[in-house]
């Protein structure tokens, strides 16, 4: 039997919870065909006879765990996956797969110039600019656009705020019977054309002046795909977005999934088991990090800003320097919790704190705020502590990724000079510190809760599970050596320990640098 790929020797971590256990693994046609011992013969790195057992690639993983590809929950990858770049840093984490279309706002379904233009702008500092796709956009065509077009696999859920601006315009109201019509189509049309649930922003501009009556009957269609969302609040609001949520999906019957879920362990452990209590199928992501990261207009625009509609935000804040300095003046504390991340005009102050720019600039951080949203356009992007950054915070973070429910993901925004780390390391870190070092999960919950447990919740088809028959997508971990080293002053910086990823059983990374294959496939639900 000859094989394309054999990954010899190692800890097998399979996905469904089994302690690890020695096997090799051998691959053809880009799935798992063995999966035990294969002999001396597994250990000849040179193709075999006819009737012998050998393979064109041979991987040794003695001493390493082997993993099914990890799966990354929510990513702001949606122009960036194609970035060769950000595919390093992906892959040098385990993560094979990127689930995009976050936070209710990306670059597809539009229909209308207005609409397109809207998602790529208001959220230019998150998403960043799509290559190759430069006016409204299906559901398919995104799709296709990504496939087979990087080493990472790409999953699509459908953006509420998008299909909502498409719509209704910058509307700052509930949705009248004959517009819920036309966004419930759009809904029906995307999942038929492939995505893997509907995604809300509800602290960002469409998607805060949906009701949850306007949410609750789009996910009506999902028909056992989740509606994840990024809720109206968090941290000690929590309480009012899981309310929120768990609301919506008692009335559509669709399993929720909770975005960047953060805050008190106290307060948030106790939501779920509320939510689980009234039969609301419930999942969450997480990032193993304190600080936080977004668009710098959504830190600070008051409600009285028309964020939705940039033009007009602009003249308001033009028009507006004292009401909006009477608005800041409670906002002292804040300042120095906020880092630029992106700045585009202003490239100087990335990385710098608003206070420091704003000495920098000559100006108070007020002032300074107001000319950055000015100039550019509301793109300005930030990286901000958030007042329970500390032991506190660190024992709920800790807390809430060992709850059942907990799936990774990034959150990784990799649009600007300084980003946060976390898409660069947030999966090493989970490895690294939150398996090896903490003991905060066992290798094989970890595969769970990184890979089985996401590939289940979006029926992401043949993944997130290592036995016979399964696509090759699979991790060489090192699990002495797997560590992030991106930190919040060099937040690039690739993480090690993971030298060799196969997706679809191809070798994407081969002794920790990429092979240049694009074998990544656009993931439609089972």
């Amino acid at each position: 039997m000859n094989l394309d790929v054999v990954v010899r020797g190692g800890w097998v971590v399979d996905g469904t919870g089994a302690p690890p256990f020695r096997a090799d693994v051998g691959i053809v046609d880009g799935r798992v065909a063995i999966l035990g011992d294969l002999g001396p013969a597994a250990r000849d790195e040179v193709p075999g006879t006819p009737g012998e057992i050998g393979a064109a690639t041979v991987i040794d993983a003695s001493g390493r765990y082997v993993l099914p590809g990890l799966i990354d929950c929510h990513a702001h990858g949606d122009a960036a996956v194609f970035e060769p770049e950000i595919q390093l840093a992906a892959l040098r984490q385990g993560v094979t797969t990127f689930v995009l279309g976050q936070d209710g706002l990306s670059f597809a379904p539009t229909t209308t110039r207005a609409g397109f233009d809207y998602a790529s702008r208001y959220f230019a500092a998150v998403n960043g600019e799509l290559p190759g796709i430069d006016g409204p956009t299906g559901v398919s065509e995104l799709l296709a656009a990504y496939d087979r077009a990087t080493a990472l696999n790409t999953a699509y859920l459908l953006p509420h705020g998008t299909i909502r601006f498409d719509v209704m315009g910058a509307a700052e109201r509930r949705a009248d019977a004959g517009e819920l019509r036309v966004m419930r189509e759009r809904v029906e049309r995307g999942l038929s054309e492939g995505a893997v649930g509907l995604s809300s922003g509800l602290e960002y501009a469409p998607g805060r002046y949906a009701d949850a009556a306007e949410l609750a009957r789009l996910c009506e269609p999902l028909g056992g795909l989740p509606y994840v969302t990024h809720m109206r609040g968090y941290g000690a609001a929590a309480v009012t977005g899981m309310a929120e949520a768990t609301e919506i999906g008692v009335r559509s019957g669709a399993p929720v999934h909770i975005s960047h879920y953060h805050g008190p362990a106290r307060t948030l452990l106790p939501l779920l088991d509320d939510a689980r209590r009234r039969d609301v199928d419930l999942s969450f992501d997480t990032y193993p990090y304190l600080r936080g990261s977004t668009i710098l207009a959504m830190v600070l625009l008051p409600p009285w800003v028309p964020a939705a509609d940039p033009d007009r935000a602009i003249s308001v804040l033009r028009a507006e320097p004292e009401r909006l300095a009477r608005e800041w003046e409670g906002f002292a504390g804040l300042w120095e919790r906020i880092t630029l991340s992106h700045a585009p005009g202003f490239e100087w102050a990335e990385g710098l704190t608003l206070p420091d720019a704003a000495t920098r600039h000559g100006t108070d951080p007020a002032e300074f705020c107001r000319t950055l949203l000015i100039e550019t356009r509301l793109e300005a992007g930030c990286v901000a502590a958030r007042p329970d950054e500390g032991p506190e915070g660190e024992e709920s973070v800790r807390a809430i990724l060992r709850d059942p429910g907990h799936t990774g993901g990034s959150d990784g925004i990799y649009v600007g000079g300084h980003p946060h780390p976390r898409g660069f390391g947030a999966f090493a870190r989970y490895l690294g510190r939150h398996v090896r070092e903490l003991g905060d999960l066992t290798w094989e919950q970890a595969a769970v809760h990184l890979a089985s447990h996401p590939a289940r919740r979006f029926r992401l088809p043949e993944r997130g599970l290592l036995r016979r028959g399964q696509v090759a997508d699979l991790i060489v971990v090192d699990p002495l050596r797997v560590a992030d080293t991106a930190t919040y002053e060099n937040p690039r910086s690739l993480a090690v320990g993971i030298d060799d990823v196969l997706v679809s059983g191809v070798p994407v990374l081969a002794g920790g640098e990429p092979t240049g294959a694009t074998p990544g496939r656009a993931l439609r639900p089972s």
